[in-house]
Formats: structure tokens, C-alpha cells, sequence
């Protein structure tokens, strides 16, 4: 199989959700497809070596509307010849009235920035909102990411 089912997974976060999201990511990746998976934090380590990896999955928080600068960051690299995949937290993701434009907003919309970026998988999960220590909104999902990354762990694994 050689490097076809390393994987990295790249992600910012600063409440924690998407570190969540990316930790289920790769504990299912490695448990249900035996894929080679790493974990980078961006905001500890902002250009890991992704040269390889075959797939990378690259995953932002959303705060005042906007993905991580660490992570749009990230997105600026050349990822010829890898599987990108784009993975992110918003509350406006989870809520199903604010779904879709969320998606079109925070994946379609940053992705128009970086043409060469062409991901054969999006999604856009839940949040978590904490005002003084105090969650006030949290609809994230751990079964949806699951379901999600079980049906690309698939399509990689071709």
C-alpha cells in the first residue's frame, strides 16, 4: 500500500471543537480503514511537512465569520497530486436553518480564493459558542463527522 493511506490532519481551532472533529477523523480513519493518520495543530506548528501524506484534510474553526488565519494560511500551499479534504466548526453549520449558507459562505466562498485548492470532499459541522467560560451554544455533532469521514475513508481507500 506504501504512502496511498498516509494522512495528514491539519486543523485550527481555539474553543476545541474541531480538534474534536479532528481527533474523531483520525481515530476512524485509523480504527475502520488502517489509514497512516497524523494530527497537526496549526496554531502550534503552522507549515507541517505535508509531502508525505497522500490525503490531507485540513479543518478551521469559524470565529466573527471567519476561518483561522493560520488555517486560510495553510490552504495557500500547493497540494498537487494530494486528496484534499475541508472539514470546519461553525454554530451556523449546525443549525439546519443557517446550513446551507453557511456552507456557501465559509467553504465555497473561502475555496473561490484559492482556485487550485479542488477538495474531493467538504463539510461543514456544528460549533460550540462559550461566553465567559459559559457554553451558550453547542450543536456539534460527533455522530454526523462520524458518518462523514466513514464514507471518505471509503472513497480513499479505493
Amino acid at each position: 500500500m506504501g504512502t496511498s493511506n498516509k494522512t495528514l490532519v491539519a486543523y485550527a481551532t481555539k474553543g476545541g471543537v474541531t480538534e474534536e472533529s479532528a481527533n474523531v477523523i483520525a481515530d476512524i480513519l485509523r480504527d475502520k480503514h488502517s489509514f497512516e493518520v497524523d494530527l497537526v495543530n496549526l496554531r502550534e506548528e503552522s507549515s507541517p511537512d505535508f509531502t508525505p501524506y497522500k490525503n490531507i484534510f485540513i479543518g478551521s474553526g469559524i470565529r466573527m465569520s471567519r476561518w483561522y488565519k493560520v488555517a486560510l494560511r495553510f490552504l495557500e500551499n500547493n497540494f498537487e497530486d494530494k486528496n484534499i479534504v475541508i472539514f470546519l466548526s461553525s454554530c451556523r453549520a449546525g443549525d439546519p436553518k443557517t446550513r446551507d449558507e453557511a456552507v456557501v459562505t465559509y467553504i465555497d466562498g473561502v475555496l473561490e480564493k484559492f482556485p487550485h485548492i479542488k477538495p474531493i470532499a467538504t463539510e461543514a459541522f456544528g460549533g460550540r459558542m462559550r461566553v465567559f467560560r459559559k457554553t451558550v451554544t453547542d450543536n456539534w455533532d460527533k455522530e454526523k463527522v462520524k458518518a462523514w469521514v466513514e464514507g471518505i475513508g471509503k472513497k480513499l481507500s479505493r
